[in-house]
């Protein structure tokens, strides 16, 4: 069970079922897909923040890319009968699982290639 016992692989592995959750999900909404092509890159917009520095650019980058807020997002949704948010918390996460398949992780404030999945 060597897969176990590697931390990236599991990440990545978690990333893909998140995406590929997010996507199914999206897919029974039979929401629009102009929608999602138009939003799957925009928490990417986040890397922007590095132009201030690498310190407030990882900040940054971590508040956009962790799964906490399109969840709360999508259980917005669910509880307080917002329907049209629902697929852009499933987009959003759906970006994030893939960032994780892909292996871009979470940045730490020494340099953007430095992640909790990986050095890049």
């Amino acid at each position: 069970m060597r897969i176990l016992q590697s931390p990236s692989i599991l990440l990545r592995l978690e990333g893909a079922a998140v995406l590929i959750g997010s996507v199914i999900a999206y897919s029974q909404l039979q929401a629009s897909g102009w929608l999602f092509a138009l939003l799957i890159l925009a928490p990417d917009l986040s890397m922007l923040g590095y132009v201030a520095g690498v310190k407030i650019g990882s900040a940054i980058y971590n508040v956009v890319h962790i799964d906490v807020w399109p969840m709360a997002l999508i259980v917005y949704g669910l509880t307080a009968s917002s329907a049209g948010v629902i697929p852009i918390g499933l987009i959003w996460l759906a970006h994030i699982g893939g960032d994780r398949l892909l292996g871009f992780g979470l940045k730490y404030p020494t340099e953007f290639k430095d992640t909790h999945v990986q050095r890049l």
